[in-house]
């Protein structure tokens, strides 16, 4: 008796989602719980369980085809129905079958050995058969010529992610572009199903169907340039005096907390001061109506494989940087592994964005609607600064507060990105609540 897979409730006023990538084959065995198929929503990217096991039988649609809440998606077929067994041990065979058996395997063994094909090849067919890599993963995979066989996955199962692939082609460079492998003779290309390179001269363009989350950022952020009065102030910062602390209590910290120090909690407290010097940056408008927050939550602008995500930290204000640092660490950890869920996403009523991971120097973000002003960091250099009459050597960084007009006054904006400048540059104003 075959059991249904059904579309499951994606979160409040989402209806339906779009089949991103289908986990399992039909004919392949499934566990109970076992994801079958990851659905991709407005938001972040749902993996479907199966309710039972057996083996996956019909797949009533196809990657890219959009599907409502309680549509049914798919069938398991009943393990022994099909033709296979559910027990983790083989069962025994008669002593006769037995011997049967090792006769025609002694028979198979020595035909094999005439036709073996090389360790590299048997590897490259067994990678491409139990690896599913998703469509950024193998435009990484083929653009930095890694072999995924041999990368350690840590996404959901095991799986390899962007940064995994990004991570390998990192170490084999710095190995002298050698990875560490157990065979690197087989090209990464013919491990997965990619077409070969253009030959020189040769011009190519591929049409790639635009992901439901992509999609909803595009309308998104297109709505913030429509909607909103957009405009950015700048300010820069040393960060001589994070960077001193953050230097002469890290060990401590972590032996402690169990998680590192990063710059991170430092502007998320930093904001939350200004937040609360100017309730405005904190406030949003809702038709006629403006909504000020007596609380923080801080959404953080995280690059997932599927796209940009800000999942938010709760309750900033009331949280030390222990806490922060942990919540920051979980939620860059589950974006990356595609385990966010809509609970994750919701409100926030503050962003900051870290473009400065990536080396960027100066950036004018957009707001994260319905917020009315987001925070744009970038990376750290050292620059040329005059500190008492005199030119000094400076590690420093260009910071930016993106808002909306319509609400914040460019005084307010720029009291606002002071505010933060000056915690940053002392700390302890963070402390004295200064």
């Amino acid at each position: 008796m075959a059991s249904e897979v059904k579309v499951p409730t994606l979160g409040e006023s989402v209806t339906e989602g779009t089949i991103g990538e289908w986990l399992k084959k039909p004919g392949d065995s499934v566990k109970v719980d076992e994801p079958i198929v990851s659905l991709e929503t407005d938001k972040v990217a749902v993996e479907v369980p199966s309710p039972v096991a057996g083996v996956l039988g019909e797949q009533k649609a196809a990657v890219g085809d959009t599907v409502e809440v309680g549509a049914v998606i798919a069938t398991i077929e009943d393990a022994t129905a099909a033709g296979e067994s559910t027990d983790v041990e083989p069962r025994e065979k008669p002593a006769d079958a037995k011997d049967a058996d090792k006769a025609e395997d002694k028979d198979k063994t020595e035909d094999d050995a005439k036709a073996a094909p090389a360790p590299a090849a048997a590897k490259e067919a067994a990678s491409s058969d139990t690896q599913t890599l998703s469509p950024a993963v193998r435009r990484a995979v083929l653009e930095h010529g890694v072999d995924p066989s041999t990368i350690k996955g840590t996404g959901k199962d095991g799986r390899l992610t962007k940064e995994d692939v990004l991570s390998a082609a990192q170490a084999k460079k710095d190995g002298g572009g050698r990875e560490e492998t157990i065979d690197d003779t087989a090209p990464a290309q013919a491990k997965i199903d990619i077409p070969a390179p253009a030959s020189s001269g040769e011009r190519r363009e591929e049409r790639v169907k635009m992901t439901r989350m992509r999609q909803t950022i595009a309308k998104r952020l297109k709505s913030a340039q429509d909607t909103a009065a957009l405009l950015t102030t700048f300010n820069d910062c040393d960060m001589s005096a994070v960077i001193e602390a953050r230097e002469k209590y890290k060990d401590v910290f972590a032996k402690k907390h169990d998680i590192k120090l990063g710059f991170m909690s430092f502007f998320a407290k930093a904001s939350c001061l200004a937040l609360k010097d100017i309730p405005a940056v904190n406030a949003q408008i809702d038709g006629d109506e403006i909504v000020y927050h007596d609380y923080v939550d801080i959404s953080v602008a995280v690059s997932a494989p599927n796209g940009l995500v800000v999942p938010v930290v709760r309750n900033a204000h009331a949280k030390g940087f222990a806490q922060i640092e942990k919540d920051i660490a979980d939620l860059g950890k589950r974006a990356r592994d595609g385990s966010l869920t809509m609970d994750d996403m919701k409100g926030g009523t503050f962003t900051i964005s870290n473009g400065g991971v990536f080396g960027g120097l100066m950036s004018t973000p957009i707001i994260n609607p319905p917020q009315s002003a987001v925070l744009g960091l970038h990376r750290i250099e050292d620059r040329p600064v005059v500190r008492d009459g005199e030119i000094v050597i400076r590690p420093m960084m260009y910071i930016a507060l993106s808002y909306d007009h319509r609400l914040i006054d460019g005084r307010e904006a720029v009291t606002a990105l002071k505010t933060i400048k000056e915690a940053i540059e002392d700390p302890t104003r963070i402390l004295i609540d200064l």
